[in-house]
């Protein structure tokens, strides 16, 4: 028995240090890429899944065609980043755009 929790352990413990697939990179023309990373969004602040998507983000696509002006209208991330739940995407441009 306690081989088999053992061999479950380690099957399960690779799926449980990634939450939601790892971090997405969004590489915008005329800024500094920014790094979304759902272990913060969910493993730290709790969200669920259900919060982006197929709410906000219905295909893979829809993750990098978001733009500013999306956002400012509460659009992609400007839905939670709009000042009330988060901080908002208008004046905080250097929290998610980071020189690499």
């Amino acid at each position: 028995m306690g081989f088999g929790i053992i061999v479950i352990l380690v099957l399960t413990s690779p799926v449980l240090s990634k939450i939601g697939g790892g971090d997405i990179i969004f590489k915008p023309k005329k800024a500094a890429q920014v790094t979304y990373s759902h272990d913060f969004h969910v493993g730290k602040l709790g969200l669920k899944c259900a919060n982006c998507h197929y709410r906000l983000y219905t295909t893979a696509e829809g993750h990098n065609t978001a733009t500013m002006a999306d956002m400012e209208k509460g659009e992609s991330c400007g839905a939670c980043h709009n000042g009330k739940k988060a901080f908002d995407v208008k004046s905080n441009c250097n929290r998610c755009h980071k020189k690499q």
